[in-house]
C-alpha cells in the first residue's frame, strides 16, 4: 500500500491534490481530517539538530525521568 500525506490548504469548500508522476492507482480513498497545528508542527532544523545532539550524547550522562522532573521543578518552581 502506498500512502501519501499532504497538508492542502481549502479555497472556499474546495481541495486540489497533485499526485506524484509515478503513483499508479485507478482509485483511492480520501479521509479529510482538519490539521491540528498544536499536534502537526514541522521539527525545525535547529530542533533536529538539538535532538542529533542529544541522542549522541554518551549514556552515562543519563539521569532517570524522576531526577529531570526534580530538576525541573526546583528550576521553574513547578
Amino acid at each position: 500500500m502506498e500512502a501519501i500525506r499532504q497538508y492542502v490548504k481549502v479555497n472556499g469548500r474546495n481541495i486540489s491534490i497533485t499526485l506524484p508522476d509515478d503513483f499508479d492507482a485507478d482509485e483511492v480513498e480520501v479521509i479529510i481530517l482538519a490539521r491540528n497545528n498544536d499536534y502537526d508542527d514541522i521539527l525545525t532544523d535547529e530542533m533536529k539538530a538539538m535532538l542529533d545532539q542529544r541522542v549522541n550524547e554518551p549514556t552515562e550522562n543519563y539521569i532517570s525521568g524522576e531526577e529531570s522532573l526534580e530538576q525541573i521543578r526546583k528550576r521553574y518552581g513547578l
